[in-house]
């Protein structure tokens, strides 16, 4: 049985004090303990803690480059949330 899913996925960066950047992307990279992940559209539900690694979203627009000492990535029915400073 095949499943489609979208082709692009939500994505919001925040600190504590204000939306950083939102918009469409086709993918999220980055590293966590663990090391290296991808996040793509259909992905499961996910949380993490990125600490001193890049965190990577590719848009159709090209790739924007996020880094903080410290984040969270979430992923939650389809969207990313990226909270950053934490």
């Amino acid at each position: 049985m095949s499943t489609n899913h979208p082709q692009e996925i939500m994505v919001r960066v925040s600190s504590a004090d204000e939306r950083l950047w939102e918009g469409c992307a086709q993918s999220v990279s980055s590293e966590n303990q663990s090391g290296r992940f991808d996040i793509l559209p259909g992905h499961a539900n996910f949380i993490t803690m990125i600490e001193q690694n890049p965190i990577t979203v590719r848009t159709a627009e090209g790739e924007k480059t996020f880094e903080y000492p410290n984040a969270v990535v979430y992923v939650s029915n389809g969207s990313v949330e990226i909270f950053a400073g934490i």
